[in-house]
């Protein structure tokens, strides 16, 4: 019998069936909590599950794959995913069950269901010790601080992977970023940067002085500019002065990022070694915590890649 006989044999069609509650639970933070997993949603996330799944040494701190629930057509319309999860099914890894339209509909609380959705367990920052081994050999940290919007924080996670950071870091009272919103905001990137809960912002901070790296405070208030900073490090790169700069930006850094209507307090902002703007050339008052996130990071791994490549 073959993977995809098997999954129509044990067809899961009952939409109120327990299975399915206990998935669509998962909307809710404080189940998530208490279980220590999540849904991640639609055919982008769950290859990227998967490959995870199918990785020899997984860095730490990346979710872990546990069940995967599809609807037979989408099956057929993704191929390679069908032949991977069917290796794990075949290993025992993960858990693999076919589901009729009606009840994933009934699992998630997207408008539109994707066709196949994965339940993870994810990675936790609970102390000072794990703060610091996730900073332990970074160049580059993306530190969410009081970020309240599911999206912006899904898409600050995506940046921060397409950027090449090492870990995104969430400090209380940020928005969950295994929240279903967030997770399809960071299209599979959750599982490629590890991304952590519950740091406190004066551990995450000392945790990076303790191994060599600054930490620059996103400040649209800030008369240092990241434009300044990025053209002072490609004078260094080249050889050429750059005269007296706040930083350097090709060092290793942590960035914080603020919340969106209030930005970062002045507490938080004196935390870090230097306080930097990105600059609005145009008539808006000012951008949103992911747009300058990208600008940040950016600014940050070119100049670190122009030192690395010389």
């Amino acid at each position: 019998m073959t993977f995809v006989e098997r999954l129509e044999d044990r067809l899961l069609s009952n939409p109120r069936a327990d299975r399915v509650k206990d998935v669509a639970a998962l909307t809710r933070r404080s189940m998530r909590s208490k279980r220590g997993s999540f849904r991640a949603e639609g055919p982008q996330n769950v290859r990227e599950a998967v490959r995870l799944a199918h990785a020899e040494s997984p860095a730490p701190g990346l979710p872990r794959l546990d069940a995967v629930y599809v609807t037979l057509q989408e099956l057929d319309r993704h191929p390679g995913i069908a032949a991977d999860l069917a290796a794990l099914a075949d290993r025992g890894d993960v858990f693999v069950r076919a589901v009729t339209p009606e009840v994933l509909a009934a699992m998630t609380d997207a408008v539109t269901p994707q066709g196949m959705l994965a339940v993870c367990r994810f990675a936790s920052v609970s102390s000072d010790d794990d703060v610091a081994r996730a900073l332990g050999a970074a160049r580059l940290v993306g530190v969410l601080v009081r970020v309240q919007d599911p999206g912006n924080a899904g898409t600050v996670i995506r940046t921060a992977d397409a950027a090449g950071a090492d870990a995104v870091l969430c400090t209380p009272g940020t928005v969950d970023p295994f929240n279903p919103k967030s997770v399809r905001s960071s299209a599979g990137s959750l599982f490629h940067v590890p991304v952590f809960t519950g740091a406190e912002l004066a551990g995450v901070v000392a945790a990076a002085r303790e191994h060599g790296m600054g930490v620059l405070a996103a400040d649209g208030y800030a008369t240092v500019t990241v434009s300044e900073l990025a053209d002072a490090a490609v004078l260094r790169a080249a050889g050429t002065p750059s005269g007296n700069v706040a930083y350097p930006l090709e060092q290793p850094t942590a960035w914080l990022f603020g919340n969106e209507a209030q930005g970062l307090s002045e507490a938080e902002v004196a935390a870090a070694d230097v306080s930097v703007a990105v600059p609005l050339y145009g008539a808006a008052e000012s951008l949103n915590v992911a747009t300058a996130a990208t600008v940040c990071l950016y600014a940050s791994v070119q100049a670190q890649r122009r030192i690395a490549d010389r």
